[in-house]
């Protein structure tokens, strides 16, 4: 049986195809994961030259990790994790209740609700830059202003259309004779989206998990915000360290890998459920 590869091409076999099938995934590893291993080295490097950087290192060292600890890369870290954790817990469960309530229930203006959120996603942050500071330094109805505060820094990123889309569009897959087996057996509203809908989305909730992790870690946005820099998130904090001439190349390299490692991990936990998101609607039907 001749086996094909993903291009629908015959899988070539013999010494030579294994040479070049070796050859071209260390290339591969080279482009893409070689400059995140030279970050890495560099990190824990105790002399690094800013225009040379090498993956096998003559001694590793946590002089770069002293030092950025000294420059409250830590606090950094820390503040980014009290946004990352507050914004992502919302964002979920904004996106899980609206995107319930669009894929399983008939209103009124649903169809111009869907738009609404779709156009959120066409406007670059520029835009909504200047409408969101006007909007957090005087909430509406209470009057009170979340600048420079870290619940300001939570509430622009708890709702995200991509994450109400993406939530709606895999309920209305969801067959509806489950909710109404479940109605029939004397389940109600709640027990039907927690026990029924809800655990089958796990494929989704991974999906927006990672994005939205990504979307809330690099969110620079939240500058406007942070009016102090003590509040500063670390991939912020890394925006004035850059510009510190006092502060060394090693320093800037460790708040680099602290503030790529947070991703990677998450990816890596919610790896099975991001790729059956992705590929659950390829085997419908």
């Amino acid at each position: 049986m001749r086996n094909e590869t993903a291009l629908g091409l015959a899988e070539a076999r013999g010494p030579w195809a294994r040479v070049l099938r070796f050859v071209l995934y260390t290339a591969l590893f080279m482009v893409f994961a070689g400059p995140l291993l030279a970050l890495m080295v560099g990190a824990f490097t105790p002399t690094v030259d800013p225009t040379q950087f090498t993956l096998w290192p003559d001694r590793l060292s946590l002089d770069n990790l002293e030092r950025a600890v000294d420059r409250n890369v830590l606090d950094y870290l820390l503040n980014s994790f009290l946004v990352v954790g507050g914004g992502l817990a919302l964002q979920v469960l904004v996106s899980v209740f609206a995107g319930y309530a669009l894929a399983r229930k008939r209103f009124r203006g649903s169809a111009v609700v869907l738009v609404l959120i779709l156009a959120t996603m066409m406007l670059p942050e520029e835009v909504l830059a200047v409408p969101l500071s006007v909007l957090l330094a005087d909430l509406p109805l209470l009057h009170v202003s979340l600048v420079g505060s870290l619940v300001g820094m939570i509430v622009p990123v708890a709702a995200w259309g991509f994450s109400i889309l993406v939530m709606t569009e895999f309920m209305k897959e969801i067959p509806k004779e489950l909710e109404e087996s479940a109605r029939l057996d004397g389940a109600g509203e709640f027990r039907v989206f927690w026990q029924v809908v809800l655990p089958l989305c796990r494929p989704a909730l991974g999906v927006i998990g990672i994005f939205g992790f990504t979307m809330i870690w690099d969110q620079y946005m939240l500058l406007l915000v942070a009016t102090d820099p003590a509040q500063y998130t670390l991939p912020l904090a890394l925006r004035s360290l850059r510009s510190d001439d006092q502060v060394g190349i090693g320093v800037l390299l460790v708040g680099a890998f602290l503030a790529m490692l947070p991703s990677v991990l998450a990816f890596l936990a919610l790896q099975r459920s991001f790729i059956r998101g992705l590929t659950s609607g390829a085997v419908k039907g």
